[in-house]
This record gives structure tokens, C-alpha cells and sequence, in this order.
């Protein structure tokens, strides 16, 4: 069987730019690349009409983040939808971990209007964890191990 590596965390967000804006300057992320993409293969490969979808590529040492604003022509944004009727590039219902050397630093650091789920707190396994929301209001788990 081939070997698998993790590439990419994609998140379906509202506003792209101000979702670079959380991921880069709140979390430090570099922005690796930023880029539109409208064609039959992003169409057919989410199963949805005429959609054009802006992607920005953030990234650390071992995977990226890669955040996606989707724009439809027929309703707003996105029309598809997959089996379980969900639409494939629809907000939330995910989370991103991101490790880190610092996690009191960092929350300490959190401007005033991201919200916090949890402060951060030791696991059973020895693992220091928090839990914030981004400008869409995924889940972020910062840990430190």
C-alpha cells in the first residue's frame, strides 16, 4: 500500500480575508500562498454547480491549513451537497490542532474578541490543552505536549 502523509486541514470560512487575518496574526501562521480557483474540476469534485472558490494556503513545519471562501453563481454561497445532505464546503462541524511550545503565552496573548472555549489544562496524558473559536466559529485546539 503507498505511503499517506497529512497535507492540509481545509476550512470552509466567510470571509477569507479575515479568516488569513486570525490564522496568520492570532496564530502565527505563515501565509504560503493565496490563489482563486473556477473551473469544471473544483465543480465536479465537490459535487456542486458554478463555483468559484478562494483558497489560502497557511502553513507550519509538518501540514497546512488551508482555508477556502466558496462563491456560487446560482445561490450565494454553494449549492451542492453530499449524501448525507450536508454541503461538502459547508462552515464548521470540524477542528484544527495546532501544537505548540507556549500555550499559557499564547492565550495570554489572545486579543479581546476571540473567543475561548476552555483555558488551557492538563489531560490525563500529561498534554496541556485549549479549545478557541475562529472568526466562523470552528474549533481550534491549541496543545502543548
Amino acid at each position: 500500500m503507498a505511503q499517506q502523509t497529512v497535507h492540509h486541514h481545509g476550512i470552509s470560512v466567510t470571509d477569507l480575508d479575515r479568516a488569513i487575518e486570525f490564522y496568520r496574526d492570532v496564530l502565527g501562521l505563515e501565509l504560503l500562498d493565496q490563489y482563486t480557483l473556477s473551473d469544471d474540476a473544483l465543480s465536479t469534485a465537490i459535487e456542486s454547480g458554478a463555483i468559484t472558490g478562494h483558497f489560502a494556503q497557511l502553513g507550519g513545519d509538518t501540514a497546512r491549513v488551508e482555508l477556502i471562501e466558496y462563491e456560487s453563481e446560482d445561490e450565494g454561497n454553494g449549492t451542492g451537497t453530499s449524501d448525507d445532505g450536508r454541503d461538502v464546503y459547508e462552515t464548521g462541524a470540524k477542528h484544527l490542532g495546532l501544537e505548540t511550545d507556549d500555550i499559557e503565552g499564547i492565550y495570554a496573548d489572545l486579543p479581546d474578541d476571540v473567543e475561548t472555549v476552555s483555558e488551557p489544562q492538563t489531560t490525563g496524558s500529561g498534554t496541556r490543552i485549549c479549545f478557541l473559536r475562529d472568526p466562523d466559529g470552528n474549533a481550534v485546539e491549541l496543545l502543548e505536549l
